[in-house]
């Protein structure tokens, strides 16, 4: 079941990508990017910047199918996400190098995404921003419960939804640069 899922999943995700207008960064990164305007409320970050409703920043997707199939045969929770931490922290500075090398580089703030997998992100130099905004939360939490049934087949659907919330992740782009640049 689960593998004819990720099949199927595996020929619908080329017209998902066309649609989202997302960007590959390079063959072995596991993060899909495209340029967003941000559309939440104001935060201002731990090195003082301030991401206002509109400010340019560039939206990363996990590349879940590639992802799925990575971590299929792992058992241990700690192992996947070891696992998840790593091709992050491997992927973040093509993130780095696309935003220096873009043509509105000046005015991109930083980077975003929304995701359930928000333990160790702090390490990675992202802070973890709650979803206020409840329909959204709950659409998002939603969206993403087929990613998590698949990757926690132990967990039910209650248990999912009760222990995993979606959040913002951001990080400047002064972050990014300090940590993830040349």
């Amino acid at each position: 079941m689960r593998s004819s899922f990720l099949t199927i999943w595996s020929l619908i995700d080329p017209i998902y990508y066309y649609f989202t207008r997302l960007t590959y960064l390079r063959e072995d990164n596991i993060l899909r990017i495209r340029l967003t305007k941000y559309k939440g409320r104001n935060v201002v970050l731990s090195d003082g910047t301030h991401i206002n409703r509109d400010d340019l920043l560039v939206k990363i997707h996990l590349h879940n199918v590639k992802l799925l199939k990575e971590l299929k045969d792992i058992k241990s929770e700690l192992r996947r996400g070891k696992m998840i931490y790593r091709y992050v922290q491997k992927s973040l500075p093509d993130v780095e190098t696309f935003i220096q090398q873009h043509s509105h580089a000046r005015e991109i703030k930083g980077i975003i995404g929304i995701t359930m997998l928000n333990k160790g992100c702090t390490r990675l130099g992202f802070e973890v921003i709650d979803i206020t905004h409840p329909i959204y939360k709950w659409f998002k939490t939603l969206a993403f419960l087929p990613i998590e049934l698949l990757c926690n087949q132990q967990q039910s659907i209650r248990q999912t939804i009760k222990h995993h919330q979606p959040s913002y992740l951001l990080m400047s782009t002064r972050t990014l640069s300090k940590l993830y640049g040349d």
